[in-house]
């Protein structure tokens, strides 16, 4: 055990936390702006008059117009400021509290990339990726640093494994690797693609892709940390990811990972990223001062408390993606403890849910879904429980200010998973409007043996 800690407390070459930084950095502020070019800042954050809430964040509110776009452009800065090391702490802090705000919003937008940067952005806070090749330094040339503690590398490699790891584990289950689905049901839509779209639509394809997606999730980390087999697994990172990203509609998340593995590499790897950083910014001016004050480069020493913090968060990242197997049913069909487990490109659902709100007096109203919520909020809803009850418990709240004594809310909600026939996925005899939503389960959630 003495040994372990000593590994983890030894010193290592700070480029791979320096090349990480700029990666992040670069990839955040183009990401942020494209969508900002785009018009989602306003399709997503100001338009919807009803927000879909994580448990636990329902105090998370939209902020007006004027202060959203504000909120947003400090929020493109703290991306500018990781990725130039300028006010580095403020930066970070602003960045991981301004994007978790914004993706707290509505629980409709919510995507497991997200929800990668959101962690990655939280570590960076207390990493000193500032400590080289910065504007910090150029200003301070005293808080320059050519070495870290090893660990401070070691929690981000962890946090890229965890993501591969618990992807692959999620795939080990009938749906995935016995019917290929929902695989065979992207694939069946490709037949247009030229040359290959005849060739992807073969039944065997979708196994051939399942299977090897599995076997690739499982072993990338460890074939990403072993330095014989680097180069190789890296060259299956750009194939499996660059793949991903052309026939399948997943935003960044390709991009991302391609980016983020490339902290598994060596400092010799990063020192040409710093180089070409410090190239297009003009930063070997720091070096320069630097050279002229004679400051000799440091080590960075961690706060003692600083490890115990860490210990808490990887025990949190290893043991809160298993929580759904506390919740009866079958997780990808209730969804009970499927957010925020890395359960990544295994479902594929629509729905239909027809709501109705009945008061004491026997007044009935079907309501119609799209007055209330925006397309894309309607589509996911449909076919989640927690946010059927969400959007449930609103609709009695507005009705009881129209005037109706005491409403009560029932859905008809008919769902399909991974191309099987439609089934109920709501109790229709079920007031949901007094329903409480919670961490505990949920009884009105339908369940069937062929799930």
């Amino acid at each position: 055990m003495q040994n372990y800690t000593k590994r983890l407390t030894e010193e290592t070459s700070i480029a791979p936390l320096i090349g990480f930084r700029i990666l992040f950095g670069s990839l955040m502020f183009f990401a942020l702006l494209r969508n900002l070019l785009l018009g989602f800042v306003n399709k997503f954050y100001i338009e919807p008059g009803f927000y879909f809430k994580y448990l636990g964040f329902e105090w998370v509110q939209p902020m007006g117009a004027v202060t959203t776009y504000i909120l947003y452009a400090l929020l493109i800065l703290s991306s500018l400021g990781i990725l130039l090391g300028a006010f580095y702490r403020i930066s970070a802090i602003s960045f991981f509290l301004l994007f978790s705000y914004f993706e707290l919003i509505d629980l409709t937008h919510y995507l497991n990339h997200y929800y990668l940067i959101s962690l990655l952005s939280f570590l960076l806070i207390f990493l000193p990726a500032n400590s080289a090749s910065s504007v910090d330094v150029y200003f301070n040339s005293r808080s320059n640093a050519d070495t870290v503690p090893r660990w401070m590398i070691l929690i981000l490699q962890f946090q890229i494994a965890v993501v591969y790891l618990y992807a692959g584990l999620a795939k080990l289950q009938p749906d995935w690797l016995f019917h290929a689905q929902p695989l065979k049901i992207w694939l069946a839509r490709m037949n247009d693609i030229p040359t290959f779209g005849q060739l992807l639509v073969l039944p065997l394809s979708a196994y051939i892709f399942a299977w090897f997606s599995a076997i690739y999730d499982l072993c990338i980390p460890f074939l990403l940390w072993n330095k014989k087999s680097r180069i190789f697994a890296y060259a299956a990172v750009l194939i499996f990811h660059i793949m991903s990203g052309i026939l399948f509609n997943i935003g960044i998340f390709p991009i991302a990972m391609i980016a983020f593995s490339l902290i598994f590499f060596s400092e010799f790897w990063h020192k040409k990223i710093i180089s070409t950083f410090d190239l297009i910014f003009i930063l070997t001016l720091s070096k320069l001062k630097q050279g002229k004050n004679k400051v000799i480069a440091s080590q960075i020493r961690s706060n003692k408390k600083l490890p115990f913090l860490i210990w808490c968060f990887v025990l949190w990242q290893l043991l809160f993606p298993l929580r759904h197997w506390l919740y009866p049913g079958n997780v990808l069909w209730t969804e009970e403890g499927f957010r925020f487990s890395w359960k990544v490109m295994l479902v594929e659902k629509t729905g239909s849910a027809e709501f109705k709100v009945i008061d004491q007096n026997g007044k009935m109203t079907e309501v119609n879904n799209r007055k209330f919520l925006t397309e894309k909020q309607e589509v996911f809803m449909a076919y989640q429980p927690d946010m059927i009850l969400q959007f449930a418990h609103y609709l009695a709240k507005t009705y009881k200010e129209r005037g109706y004594e005491n409403p009560k809310v029932y859905v008809d909600c008919f769902v399909t998973l991974n191309g099987r026939t439609s089934k109920r996925l709501i109790d229709p005899n079920v007031d949901l409007a007094a329903q409480k939503n919670g961490i505990y389960h949920k009884p009105w959630i339908l369940f069937y043996k062929a799930l």
